[in-house]
């Protein structure tokens, strides 16, 4: 049995929350997947979704430690006496390392644990045989895609981590995601991801064929040339083709040879409390990886003799 349990943080970034999950380990236990943000709310939400079972939160396991996944995981530990499991990668404070590539192994609960880089590199999708489900984080939403953003996401990663999923977990019924609602289709749902951003390469390369642009250029040409409150997050997702583009020697770069003009900051290097308002400031940053400045501008093109893969 698993119970959905979402967070009262809609956004931009986490459409109507951010979704936790209470599981049945047997003998009383329970275990929560992503216990979400630190809101008191919430994390009492969590407890009497286990207590309506008659189930008591002995376990919770993170997806990866963005905050509006990770945050509530320490506040809710210690109110339960929980041990805390997450990827070796992960930075946010936790008792035991998930086993990759093996079984997680709780009470009677067992659980596939996939290493999953790609949306972070602390990432990983859990697989309930017995259930066919999958627990996928930010890898796969219940709406819209995900953010790939570098230093802490990178394209190519996260396109093998997508193709994996297509060719191991064709028995999935469903999809548990970070964010949006229960998807019913998983091969489809996977597909739809794959060719997602397939398609967007594609746009990439044929702007880029058309002639050189600047980051900015990619985001007006491909997703939209009026202001956007996301442009930000975008400018970050065509940031990450082109780095995954690059280093395949398919994309040079050369600088602009001058300073970013006001509009241009704002889309790569914006103040994100003016988006998001400051709570939601932290969170936005992680996810479209702000921490990675882009005070300078280049000018792509594609190398001599590029060519989509077939």
């Amino acid at each position: 049995m698993v119970t959905t349990v979402r967070a009262p943080n809609p956004s931009p970034m986490t459409l109507d929350g951010t979704n936790s999950y209470v599981l049945d380990c047997g003998a009383g236990a329970a275990l929560v997947i992503d216990p979400g943000p630190p809101i008191p709310l919430h994390l009492e939400a969590l407890r009497a979704s286990a207590a309506a079972d008659d189930l008591a939160i002995r376990f919770i396991v993170l997806t990866h430690g963005h905050g509006d996944h990770a945050g509530g995981a320490k506040l809710l530990a210690a109110a339960t006496d929980a041990q805390i499991f997450a990827h070796p990668k992960c930075s946010v404070a936790h008792d035991a390392d998930l086993p990759l590539e093996s079984d997680l192994v709780l009470g009677e609960l067992a659980l596939r644990v996939v290493d999953a880089p790609g949306h972070t590199f602390d990432h990983a999708i859990f697989y309930h045989e017995r259930e066919r489900a999958l627990f996928t984080g930010d890898t796969i939403l219940g709406q819209g895609t995900t953010v790939i953003a570098p230093p802490d996401g990178a394209m190519r990663p996260y396109q093998r981590t997508l193709q994996r999923l297509a060719d191991e977990f064709g028995a999935a019924r469903t999809i548990y995601g970070g964010h949006g609602s229960v998807v019913t289709d998983p091969s489809a749902k996977i597909a739809e991801y794959i060719a997602h951003r397939r398609m967007r390469e594609e746009q990439i390369v044929a702007a880029l064929a058309a002639g050189e642009g600047t980051i900015p250029d990619l985001v007006r040409t491909i997703y939209s040339p009026q202001p956007n409150p996301l442009w930000p997050a975008m400018a970050r997702q065509i940031l990450a083709h082109l780095l995954a583009l690059q280093s395949e020697g398919r994309v040079v770069a050369r600088p602009a040879g001058r300073a970013l003009s006001a509009a241009e900051s704002a889309m790569l290097n914006p103040d994100l409390a003016t988006i998001v308002g400051p709570e939601e400031a932290a969170l936005m940053g992680d996810e479209i990886g702000a921490q990675l400045r882009l005070d300078s501008l280049d000018e792509y093109r594609l190398a001599e003799g590029s060519t989509l893969p077939s």
